[in-house]
């Protein structure tokens, strides 16, 4: 498994906070978004996808770079990529090497992987200071994942105001990268913080917005919170 470590992100939403790629095949085939309108599949961020196998290093080589990351360092597993681990699966020993080199660190990722199996696993990893965070493809989804009592987030409408809530009450944000001007990744944080009750919602973005906008849509109507 090959892992493209930057120690600098370009990207303006992350600000530049350390950051990763992992191979393609990390992703599960059940992802809605497998290779359709995943935002990855953004022309930039598809080059840069592209080229984990040639760019990218060894596990042992990318912990190693995250263990010499300055103490309480917010860093970013994956712009693209899932956790280690083919297709549905986790490997275990792999991401608990990723969580042994985050300690003293404060690195944060997304999945799409959730099997019992996989929950199991991502909950010893949050259980140990990584959070990887369940991602949800819309607010009934996040209902259904909240109730493991992990940290998630969600696709939300374009539309979507800055404060909601899904369909049984529970908190949502709209990321505030994508809501202010002044915020990126590393001036929140939010989702990085494990122990967080609220639902980080992600309005529909990317080249292929309008498809990914539908399927928020499967749950509505989403009104702005009291």
């Amino acid at each position: 498994m090959n892992i493209h470590f930057i120690s600098k992100s370009r990207n303006r939403k992350t600000g530049d906070i350390p950051v990763t790629y992992s191979e393609r095949g990390t992703c599960p085939p059940s992802c809605p978004h497998y290779e359709s309108d995943c935002y990855g599949e953004d022309f930039y961020t598809r080059l840069a996808w592209n080229k984990v196998p040639t760019r990218g290093a060894s596990l042992a080589d990318t912990c190693d770079r995250i263990a010499a990351l300055p103490d309480n360092e917010l860093w970013r597993f994956n712009i693209a990529g899932d956790l280690p681990g083919k297709g549905e699966a986790i490997d275990p020993a792999a991401l608990g090497e990723i969580v042994r080199a985050n300690f003293g660190k404060r690195g944060f990722t997304f999945t799409h992987k959730k099997s019992d199996d996989a929950i199991s696993w991502i909950r010893h990893a949050n259980a140990w200071g990584f959070t990887v965070n369940l991602s949800a493809d819309d607010a009934g989804e996040a209902d259904t994942l909240a109730a493991t009592g992990l940290p998630v987030v969600c696709i939300v409408p374009m539309d979507t105001p800055e404060r909601t809530t899904t369909p049984e009450g529970r908190a949502i944000v709209v990321c505030p990268a994508q809501t202010r001007d002044d915020k990126t990744c590393k001036t929140c944080g939010l989702c990085a913080a494990g122990n967080r009750k609220v639902i980080v919602g992600f309005r529909a973005h990317g080249t292929r917005a309008k498809q990914t906008d539908q399927r928020a849509r499967r749950v509505i109507p989403i009104q702005a919170a009291n």
